[in-house]
């Protein structure tokens, strides 16, 4: 019996891993862990999920069958997770973040994995592969490393043999919206939904298959549609300073015009061609230089076509994507290498100006709340832990600090075309 195993009961493990699992007629069992005794409950009776999946012009729910919901906090659950373990080919962790693998001791998703793993060795279970879904591009080592730590020595390395962990890509928009009263709930009795586009196109890293070993020779994924990449590190930067730079300056924008929803945008054409300049011209060419030859995405063709893609998934009004959502946690978007100042970096290394980048900087800023005058003290500061070259740092402010001075012109002149 093929069987997927999920940790995290998310919009990601619900709408993505779950939903590609069930879609891809492979597996005869899918079971999952959550922690929230309502969910658990909810699930269990129904004995399925639904999601709702915005495609380009309507909303379909899909409703998942047969589901396994355990809470690992249940000891009688957590028992039935490790055999689940054991048995599975494909597991998927969709947490809050990689900090959150370790922690609740036995129940933790460390723990589970360690002895669903042990046990697999003595009951000759299938090799596995374990995607990693929490946004962060060391999270499969991370995972690795602390699921390693959980095992006996003696019995590591048998464990091991019989798992890989993989890092992903995942550029699928998705949430749990609070406006949810047409949305198909996740199950009967509660008032939370899952709302998920239907974009799919995910990169996994490359399963090792060795011809001389027997274990993973043959190994097949269930889920088929996932793409498997040698090295995932510059589709991750097309990720960062690309998908994300751009949802983050369209997000910014639409804050500073009074926008609830990125869709709204739809209303002001010159500031989509003005985030669409900033993904092509200030994303784009830096990363098709870097990248030459790598893959068609990073040819000039490629990344056009890449980013119109974006700009009509970020606008799609059956998504329902909100500036909240996409806006939210600026302080770390604004770190020197993340996102916003990442791909404004990126571009000033590749002899191009930032300015768009640098005017969703300050809109940023404006979210904050962060006075003018305490512009460069406010940065200074949020990247001082990174230890910025003091050249490179100099003239990044020096474009944000006139991007400031531009953004409150365009709001005292009740925002004009956007150029």
């Amino acid at each position: 019996m093929k069987s997927f195993v999920g940790f995290g009961f998310g919009p990601i493990q619900a709408g993505l891993f779950l939903t590609e699992a069930f879609a891809s007629g492979a597996f005869e069992r899918l079971v999952v862990a959550e922690v929230l005794p309502d969910i658990v409950a909810a699930v269990r009776r129904a004995g399925s999920f639904t999601v709702n999946i915005g495609h380009v012009d309507h909303i379909r729910a899909l409703t998942v069958a047969p589901v396994e919901i355990y809470n690992p906090a249940a000891a009688a659950d957590r028992s039935r997770l490790v055999e689940a373990v054991a048995v599975a080919g494909e597991l998927a962790t969709a947490l809050p973040s990689v900090a959150h693998y370790a922690t609740a001791g036995e129940t933790s998703v460390a723990a589970i994995l360690a002895e669903g793993l042990l046990r697999k060795v003595e009951i000759d279970g299938p090799p596995a592969v374990i995607y990693t879904a929490e946004n962060h591009m060391r999270a499969a080592e991370l995972l690795a490393e602390v699921v390693t730590a959980a095992l006996p020595a003696g019995r590591r390395e048998a464990a091991l043999r019989r798992v890989q962990f993989l890092n992903t890509i995942i550029g699928k928009m998705s949430g749990a919206p609070e406006e949810a009263e047409d949305l198909q709930p996740i199950a009967p009795g509660l008032r939370r939904a899952f709302l998920v586009e239907a974009y799919n196109r995910i990169y996994i890293s490359q399963i090792q298959r060795p011809h001389d070993d027997p274990l993973w020779a043959a190994f097949r994924r269930g889920i088929e549609i996932f793409i498997e990449k040698p090295d995932l590190a510059p589709f991750a930067e097309a990720k960062l300073y690309c998908h994300n730079a751009g949802h983050a300056l369209a997000a910014y924008l639409a804050h500073a015009l009074g926008f609830r929803r990125i869709d709204e945008l739809r209303s002001r054409p010159d500031v989509i061609a003005f985030v669409r300049s900033a993904m092509v011209e200030e994303s784009g060419a830096p990363l098709c230089a870097r990248f030459a030859g790598v893959d068609p995405l990073f040819t000039a063709e490629g990344m056009r076509a890449h980013v119109d893609d974006l700009i009509a998934r970020m606008l799609n009004p059956f998504v329902r994507d909100t500036v909240a959502r996409v806006g939210r946690d600026p302080e770390r978007k604004l770190g020197w290498d993340d996102r916003l100042i990442g791909a404004m970096r990126r571009a000033l290394a590749a002899e191009i100006i930032p300015r768009r980048y640098a005017l969703g900087v300050a809109a940023a800023l404006l979210w904050l709340d962060i006075p003018q005058a305490q512009t460069e003290t406010y940065l200074t500061e949020l990247w001082r832990p990174a230890r910025p070259d003091a050249k490179e740092e100099r003239n990044v402010l020096r474009l944000i600090t006139e991007a400031v001075h531009r953004l409150q012109t365009w709001m005292q002149q009740n925002f004009p075309k956007l150029i």
